[in-house]
């Protein structure tokens, strides 16, 4: 695997996802994120070039769906994955999101996160 230095900066985060690959769903757990991208583990295998959505349940009770994203790495049942396409809105809540982990992070990771709404990103 070529070595490449990532754009973006990616925040520690343990949250639960769902994830379809095909007809297929899984379950897992997001490590990190960014305004571009996830790092996940879960139960069903996927492949470098997959396509897949995410619905992304984060700490502060927010729900983010992904309906398109890519599967850039994998090392056993850990996946680097890119988002695709992101609306607009969808970009800046998330932004906003990513913005208030830098600011808080106690606060948007830990169990007493704030509740928000959801988010979808297509």
């Amino acid at each position: 695997m070529p070595f490449s230095i990532r754009p973006y900066r990616r925040f520690p985060l343990q949250c639960s996802v769902t994830y379809h690959a095909g007809p297929f769903q899984g379950q897992g757990t997001i490590w990190n994120l960014s305004c571009f991208g996830w790092r996940l583990s879960g139960n069903l295998p996927m492949r470098v070039g997959e396509s897949c959505s995410l619905t992304v349940n984060l700490p502060s009770q927010q729900r983010i769906f992904v309906a398109a994203a890519i599967v850039r790495w994998v090392r056993g049942q850990e996946y680097g994955v890119e988002t695709l396409v992101v609306e607009k809105q969808t970009h800046a809540r998330l932004q906003h999101y990513v913005k208030r982990l830098v600011q808080e992070p106690s606060r948007m990771i830990g169990p007493k996160a704030q509740t928000g709404t959801a988010i979808e990103v297509h």
